[in-house]
């Protein structure tokens, strides 16, 4: 999903819920590129979609492929299914969330913007979250450093929708609308945080009951809101909308949750930084996409407000004057 679920403490299940244990460093490094490549690629794979097919048809796609990916592993790993209906409940609140509703928004925006301005926009949902996190959780507070971070990436937001000398690279509604996706990202970890994690439930069947829930909405749903024409699909398109369901929406959470068990969370929120990179690279090269100087300066801020906020520039500040002395 291109949902960046470990963008925050708050999100991240226990890593109890890991389905393959701590891995080899090297194994870890490879599941970290696969995963910055599943979610910074997943913008340019809803651009291509959107060529054929109307976002909820994209939404619709994504989901049902991401949970017969998962589906498939779950059975693999013997992951068991849980009966808590309550359980099921909240996380029919958290797939509305983390799932549907962000996946719609994005899909309609990039209609309008480039995948790579998608991309650095759901860059922002680390900062997001940790407002949501502030709010929602009592254990969660607005430091000092997250305040600054918060500061700095409220900056990169402004500088990358650029209303000065129409440079937002797209129309306003639909750079609304990606902050809207990323907003319903960050209730949605804190959510998961307050009413999910801690039940001992694996990260997998988790992961497949939310994906597998917003499938069925879609399924569901198709007759009223995915329903127009579709005259034939391209190899192009159906190519994109299973490599963006199987690994965007399916494996890169077992990735993730992998990365989380072996790095740490903190660690693990690297990923962050390089989605964005790959989202843009992607749409410059494959599609030839424009790239105003405002945007990868308000990236660059958003990024470095995320680290502020997690504590590494002042990691980064303490290990120089270490070495200094």
């Amino acid at each position: 999903m291109s949902s960046t679920v470990n963008s925050t403490r708050a999100a991240t299940p226990h890593p109890s819920g890991a389905s393959s244990g701590v891995l080899s460093g090297s194994g870890v490094v490879v599941q970290f590129v696969l995963l910055a490549l599943a979610w910074g690629s997943s913008f340019l794979f809803i651009k291509i979609g959107l060529e054929e097919l109307s976002p909820t048809q994209v939404v619709l796609a994504r989901m049902v492929f991401g949970a017969a990916a998962l589906g498939v592993f779950a059975t693999a790993t013997r992951s068991p299914i849980p009966r808590d209906l309550r359980l099921w409940g909240h996380l029919t609140v958290v797939t509305t969330l983390l799932c549907v509703v962000p996946f719609t928004l994005f899909a309609w925006a990039e209609q309008e913007i480039s995948s790579g301005l998608a991309s650095i926009f759901n860059a922002t949902t680390p900062l997001i979250a940790m407002v949501a996190a502030a709010v929602m959780l009592t254990s969660e507070r607005l430091t000092r450093e997250r305040v600054v971070g918060l500061g700095l990436g409220f900056v990169g937001v402004v500088i990358i929708i650029g209303p000065f000398g129409g440079l937002g690279g797209g129309s306003v509604s639909a750079q609304l609308a990606c902050l809207g996706a990323t907003t319903c990202y960050g209730v949605a970890f804190a959510y998961l945080r307050r009413y999910v994690a801690g039940r001992g439930v694996p990260a997998a069947s988790l992961a497949f009951i939310q994906i597998l829930i917003g499938a069925l909405m879609m399924i569901l749903a198709a007759p009223w809101v995915a329903s127009s024409p579709v005259d034939g699909l391209s190899w192009r398109v159906v190519v994109s909308m299973v490599v963006l369901g199987v690994f965007g929406t399916g494996f890169a959470y077992v990735w993730n949750t992998n990365i989380v068990t072996s790095w740490g969370a903190t660690n693990g929120a690297a990923v962050t930084y390089l989605s964005p990179i790959v989202g843009v690279a992607l749409g410059v090269i494959v599609l030839s996409e424009p790239l105003t100087w405002n945007q990868p300066l308000g990236a660059t801020l958003v990024v470095v407000g995320i680290m502020t906020s997690h504590g590494r520039v002042h990691r980064v500040v303490r290990l120089r004057s270490s070495i200094d002395e």
